[in-house]
């Protein structure tokens, strides 16, 4: 077991450092953040002396050397824009995009979960169909879409809302939903699959024919092993928190850190980039090791396996 998670970590650290190495050359290949900082009239000097004061003039190799030497030593950089130390701008902007990203997760689990074993268990009926429908629906429509066809109706057409801010929490309303019925299709479509497959089990049959109640039947073994692919939906959910926010608090103008990003990157904030790169890879690892361990959890053959694999 410690064997396990053990390579399970090293993937993780080594899964960081991919995106990081990738982040650091594209975005210095990507444009000169002096010419977009000081404008692409100042003085040569002045663009010269930029480059120089931030370590843009360096070759390539000893800045990305640079990087990993002060990340190692906890130093995040700073800010290009205005000089704060990168990791306090994140830091600042992460409770308003957990005001959001929270209260969506949850009406993603209480939606989609319920929806996908309702349709399962009244496969092929009207109600089946309904669901489904709905749910292609959900995870077709971009986000973007769907945020502003909602500031369209309640915002602007019946005027319950207001259409972006964050000064009350009726500004929180339009992006939760936004944010939640893209994910509670996805795991409707996934929880009745993994339903069906289950349902059509041997066992399944058996417990059936053994005289047990049919809701028993579902809520002591077809739930449990459905549980399985649906918690790897959710664990991916769950490292998307920050990484989903970015398009809808552009489109509500909520100041969290999928704001900040896309500002970022269009202003070449390196320093700033990196430290929210950095934020939704460890987020993302973060919880595909906490689904490995929940696999442990759900499933008892996992963890028979894994103490055969020991003893052996």
């Amino acid at each position: 077991m410690l064997s396990y998670f053990a390579t399970r970590l090293l993937r993780a650290l080594i899964t960081i450092f991919l995106v990081l190495s990738f982040a650091f050359v594209i975005l210095r290949l990507s444009g000169d953040p002096a010419m977009l900082i000081m404008s692409p009239d100042a003085p040569p000097e002045a663009l010269e002396a930029f480059r120089r004061g931030w370590g843009l003039d360096a070759p390539l190799w000893k800045q990305y050397l640079g990087f990993f030497m002060n990340l190692l030593q906890g130093n995040f950089g700073q800010s290009m824009r205005d000089s704060s130390p990168a990791m306090d701008l994140v830091i600042e902007r992460i409770p308003a995009t957990l005001a959001i990203t929270l209260p969506a997760f949850a009406l993603k689990l209480l939606i989609g979960i319920p929806a996908g074993v309702f349709a399962a268990l009244h496969r092929n009926s009207l109600a089946d169909r309904l669901v489904m429908s709905l749910s292609v629906a959900g995870y077709t429509i971009p986000s973007f879409v769907l945020g502003l066809v909602l500031v369209l109706i309640f915002a602007v057409g019946l005027g319950w809302l207001p259409s972006g801010g964050n000064l009350t929490w009726q500004h929180a309303i339009l992006p939760i939903v936004t944010l939640s019925l893209g994910g509670a299709a996805v795991l409707a479509r996934f929880t009745r699959s993994a339903m069906l497959e289950v349902m059509g089990q041997p066992y399944i049959r058996t417990a059936s024919a053994k005289g047990l109640l049919w809701r028993r039947v579902v809520r002591g073994h077809a739930l449990p092993n459905a549980a399985i692919p649906t918690v790897t939906v959710v664990g991916f959910m769950v490292g998307s928190l920050i990484a989903g926010a970015v398009v809808v608090e552009s489109v509500y103008s909520w100041p969290g850190a999928g704001r900040l990003l896309v500002s970022a990157v269009a202003n070449r904030d390196l320093a700033v980039v990196q430290c929210l790169l950095l934020l939704v890879a460890a987020t993302m690892v973060s919880a595909n090791l906490l689904v490995d361990a929940l696999y442990g959890l759900i499933d008892p053959r996992l963890r028979a396996g894994q103490s055969r694999r020991a003893g052996a």
